[in-house]
């Protein structure tokens, strides 16, 4: 029998596979049947591994639209008002807000706020911020292995039955594991 656990922890399984065909055919088949996978290790970006576990597309790409669209604003509103409201200049007799005269800086300040936006977000988003320890779940995936984290999140969860499935897609590693969450 399982002993009771606190409200603090829960329990996980964690399988670790050799290769990246391995770990996206035991993702589709383990979600087939309505496993809670929590989180996947690789060392690098498996293609269709996220469709593989029902992640949505990320919306990183409509931050880096908004921080660009509000940079690019930021340097129009900016540049009319220095030219036109605080110290106009009259140059060559060109109108005071030429609008034409300032795409090159808007372009350039539109890149720089985009940029530095999408990764300020990335950042706080993946809390990765400087002194952060990682946590290592496996050695293996630091490396080489590719792994899945399982939540064993109600009593239908058949142990056995998932390791078997697990070894039947070349699961070199699979433990048991009860984490503390903070």
């Amino acid at each position: 029998m399982t002993p009771p656990i606190a409200d603090s922890t829960r329990r996980v399984l964690l399988a670790v596979f050799d290769n990246e065909h391995d770990i996206l055919a035991a993702a589709k088949a383990l979600r087939a049947r309505g496993i809670t996978i929590l989180e996947s290790f690789t060392p690098y970006a498996v293609h269709g591994l996220d469709k593989a576990l029902g992640q949505r597309p990320s919306r990183l790409p409509l931050v880096c639209l908004l921080f660009g669209l509000s940079g690019a604003a930021a340097k129009l509103w900016f540049q009319v008002w220095t030219s036109a409201g605080s110290w106009p200049l009259n140059v060559g007799g060109k109108p005071l807000a030429s609008v034409p005269a300032f795409v090159p800086v808007t372009f350039e300040i539109t890149v720089l706020f985009a940029g530095l936006g999408t990764v300020a977000t990335f950042l706080l988003r993946s809390r990765l911020w400087p002194g952060r320890k990682a946590a290592v779940v496996h050695q293996r995936v630091t490396d080489d292995g590719f792994g899945l984290l399982l939540h064993q999140d109600n009593a239908a969860f058949d142990v056995r039955a998932i390791e078997a499935l697990c070894r039947a897609h070349h699961a070199s590693v699979i433990e048991e594991r009860v984490e503390v969450l903070s």
